[in-house]
């Protein structure tokens, strides 16, 4: 995961939320405008970017819904074939 907002703001997000994987900070907007994915207002959109171990996108999911982001994720990765973490 990835946001536009700084370390700290991260950071208190992952604590609030109970995050189990790192949060990356972009304030620069440097890596989000690089994907295509910076809103003209200076937001990033909320698109999921599945890349393998070698750096390829395999998939890229644009219609990401907060709701359902996590069912959504584990679907697009049994899809392409990745097994689940035991």
């Amino acid at each position: 995961m990835a946001s536009t907002d700084s370390i700290e703001d991260n950071r208190g997000f992952a604590e609030k939320n109970q995050a189990s994987f790192p949060i990356l900070s972009d304030p620069s907007k440097e890596m989000c405008d690089a994907y295509g994915v910076l809103y003209p207002i200076g937001m990033a959109k909320r698109w999921t970017f599945y890349i393998d171990a070698e750096g390829v996108i395999q998939k890229i999911d644009r219609m990401v819904k907060p709701l359902t982001a996590g069912t959504s994720l584990v679907q697009n990765l049994e899809e392409l074939g990745i097994p689940r973490a035991r």
